[in-house]
């Protein structure tokens, strides 16, 4: 999946707090949704939550309260992207 994928240095930087060790409690929504606009099929739905289709998974997002997102959804977005092939060794191989 990562063949062909071109990520800026800005996605590249979240794409790596995504993967942090332990999880980062600093990563903002913006920034994710950017990264997730660039690697995979995002939509807004009219209830205000995002819909993130990535190869086979499919999930729903919900905007958080404050600025930065939670634990869960990096949870939730590493294993996609995991499962996708999307990871900054894969990045790095290319």
């Amino acid at each position: 999946m990562t063949e062909g994928l071109k990520l800026d240095s800005h996605h590249r930087h979240t794409l790596g707090k995504v993967f942090e060790h332990p999880l980062t409690h600093n990563l903002q929504w913006h920034d994710l949704l950017s990264l997730l606009e660039a690697v995979a099929e995002v939509s807004e739905g009219k209830d205000g939550r995002y819909k993130v289709r990535l190869g086979v998974e499919t999930e729903t997002f919900d905007v958080p309260r404050g600025k930065d997102v939670t634990e869960q959804q990096i949870i939730d977005i590493r294993r996609m992207l995991r499962n996708a092939g999307i990871t900054p060794e894969g990045l790095e191989a290319h």
